[in-house]
């Protein structure tokens, strides 16, 4: 009985009806902030999530999964491809050749990223002809100078297909009449949108169209390759190079990248950018926590009379520090409890819920011309409302300390003194 009375006092001090009014409000407040907090923390974590996710897929229809790479150029890029399509989890390969050009029309010019294709491999590659919004692929002939690109880097120069554009390169050309900057004009046979940066700085030609182009003969810059787990690309890279070991190529000239370390800069600013954000909402947790604070500091005084009359009968200071402590817990889990199956719950149907919205309020939150997104993305990870629940929890916990203790302070005689 002794073990159990703090939890049934504190228990009891939480239903009690006949506790000071604004004490109890203080104490709902601070639950509501809690659970408040907490769920916007896992939804707002969630949507970034989502984001993230949306993101990678998109990227993943144009950005190869896997390079293998040589600096002066790969001449059997057929046995390589071969070779490196025997390990488990390999789909396919292609041929690539890449470069960078100043893109220009009528009168506009923008930097880019030249990448030469082979459209028939290239469509058993990547799902590229799916985020066509105008042509095709297949388009990109030998010998006739086709370009695709990316639809936000057609406005930006403002052509459309059948423009032609001219094709810059960082490189001259020494004559006896004088030294000109190397040039070629290419044909728009397509746009493509996939809804991330590369709709603004890429544009596919036919790869021995870039053989000529940047001078290669028949070497390519390297082959690329299609995978079943593209997000565990990183996994796959001993294995590719225990494969490299056996063929009777210049393996130490080789080089693998993945697609995680082409676009580590933007995705490590996704990281940092979740977890600002989840800093600065976490101080609504941090203020839920002050609210419980608050409102044992209140009650201490508030049953100042009780604590004297327990320490009469008995009572350690430690057993009357713990009455408001489980007092503080108790709040403080009804509210993580609480704010997590919320939050998960409007995580996984935020989506819905905005789709909703805009229907019924006839305004759009996203604009698909816009934003490339129709709905809300949200996904709900399980660790993401552990630690924020283990936050809340944490936090909870470290608010009823100070008035606890201050609670097992409390004299008999000084609390009675004045008592009538």
């Amino acid at each position: 009985m002794k073990a159990n009375l703090p939890l049934f006092i504190g228990l009891r001090y939480i239903r009690s009806k006949r506790s000071n009014g604004f004490v109890s409000f203080v104490s709902f407040l601070s639950f509501i902030a809690m659970a408040l907090g907490v769920m916007a923390l896992i939804v707002v974590l969630s949507v970034m999530n989502g984001f993230d996710r949306e993101i990678k897929q998109r990227i993943l229809n144009v950005v190869p999964h896997i390079t293998v790479t040589k600096e002066k150029g790969i001449q059997n890029w057929g046995e390589l491809g071969g070779a490196l399509k025997g390990v488990d989890g390999v789909r396919e390969y292609a041929p690539f050749v890449e470069g960078y050009g100043l893109l220009s029309s009528s009168s506009l010019s923008q930097g880019v990223l030249v990448q030469g294709i082979d459209p028939v491999q290239e469509a058993g590659l990547s799902p590229i002809n799916e985020q066509m919004v105008a042509g095709n692929i297949e388009y990109l002939e030998p010998g006739h100078y086709g370009i695709v690109l990316g639809n936000l880097l057609a406005r930006s120069l403002g052509v459309i297909v059948g423009d032609t554009v001219i094709l810059s390169l960082p490189e001259l050309n020494v004559t006896p009449a004088g030294i000109f900057p190397r040039f070629k004009r290419f044909t728009v046979r397509g746009l493509f949108q996939v809804g991330a940066q590369v709709d603004n700085g890429l544009a596919f030609v036919h790869y021995q169209d870039a053989q000529k182009l940047y001078r290669l003969g028949s070497r390519v810059n390297g082959v690329k390759l299609n995978v079943d787990d593209p997000l565990n690309a990183d996994d796959l890279v001993p294995f590719l190079k225990q494969s490299l070991f056996f063929t009777k190529l210049d393996n130490d000239l080789l080089q693998i990248k993945t697609w995680t370390a082409e676009m580590s800069s933007l995705f490590q600013a996704i990281k940092m950018e979740k977890n600002v954000v989840g800093v600065l909402l976490a101080a609504i947790v941090a203020v839920a926590a002050f609210n419980i604070v608050a409102s044992l500091v209140l009650m201490v005084a508030d049953k100042r009379r009780d604590i004297a009359v327990l320490r009469t009968l008995g009572s350690q200071s430690n057993t009357v520090s713990a009455i408001f402590m489980v007092q503080g817990i108790t709040v403080g889990l009804l509210g993580v409890s609480t704010g997590a199956i919320l939050g998960c719950l409007l995580a996984v149907f935020i989506g819905d819920i905005v789709s909703w919205l805009e229907v019924h309020a006839g305004f759009q939150v996203f604009d698909p011309n816009v934003y490339f997104i129709s709905q809300l993305p949200s996904q709900l990870l399980w660790m993401d409302v552990l630690v924020v629940s283990f936050l809340g929890m944490i936090l909870s916990l470290l608010a009823t300390i100070y008035p606890a203790r201050r609670a097992g302070q409390v004299l008999p005689a000084e609390a009675l003194r004045y008592d009538h």
